[in-house]
């Protein structure tokens, strides 16, 4: 039986999330799924995708597949092999959610260590450039592609204190624009940038340690926002 677009308006679509194992990729990779969607879940290889994996089958979903990629080291290699892992299991690719973020503290420029910095830029601007190009092949096999950026307000104001990471935001903004220019009336991809706001994450918890996490709205508050851009256009 087909399944009911009303309910599983997601059905048969293939979605790639990083930084699936918390915070607001695990959201949106568990809100996908229960939309129908069978998901690509990716993440460090130390970090506990097989938590997310449990919690899709367990509650009905479609069977995802878990691709480990440490964005921090991957290079071109590591990101044609991540996709190419992804072309032979299932030979396209309807969606890329890029999720995973990485700051390791606040400080003024002046106090900035370079090797932190050019590790922020790597995972939060170099690497979803790297899978992006990888996948673009897969996107394309697919009759109504999109890739979601996430934003985030350093990154479109600039913000003390936010370093490398406001830098490496501001430049993911400047991809996804580009991406953007160059898909629109040649190929079946929509890209999207989306700014889910000020959210209770691991992130934000540990720059701001002194905090209340729950006087923040949960990360799954921001899943709808990802789903919408996710159906068909």
């Amino acid at each position: 039986m087909a399944a009911d677009p009303t309910q599983q308006p997601l059905a048969e679509r293939v979605v790639l999330v990083t930084g699936a194992a918390e915070g607001i990729g695990r959201a949106v990779a568990l809100a996908a799924a229960a939309q129908g969607a069978t998901l690509v879940l990716s993440d460090h290889p130390d970090a506990d995708l097989a938590a997310v994996y449990d919690a899709i089958e367990s509650a009905g979903g479609p069977e995802p597949a878990i691709l480990p990629l440490n964005l921090d080291t991957a290079d071109e290699r590591a990101a044609r092999g991540a996709a190419e892992l992804v072309g032979e299991t299932f030979g396209r690719l309807d969606s890329l959610v890029h999720c995973a973020a990485f700051a390791p503290y606040l400080a003024r420029l002046d106090d900035y260590d370079a090797a932190d910095w050019e590790q922020v830029l790597r995972i939060n601007l170099t690497a979803p450039f790297l899978l992006t190009q990888a996948c673009l092949p897969l996107l394309r096999a697919s009759r109504d592609a999109v890739v979601i950026f996430t934003a985030d307000r350093v990154g479109r104001a600039g913000h003390a204190y936010w370093g490398a990471f406001a830098a490496a935001k501001f430049g993911l903004e400047g991809l996804a624009q580009v991406l953007a220019e160059e898909t629109r009336g040649t190929s079946p991809i929509r890209v999207a940038s989306l700014d889910p706001g000020v959210l209770r994450t691991g992130l934000r918890a540990r720059l701001y340690p002194g905090e209340d996490p729950f006087g923040l709205p949960a990360p799954e508050t921001a899943a709808p926002a990802y789903l919408e851009l996710l159906r068909c256009s």
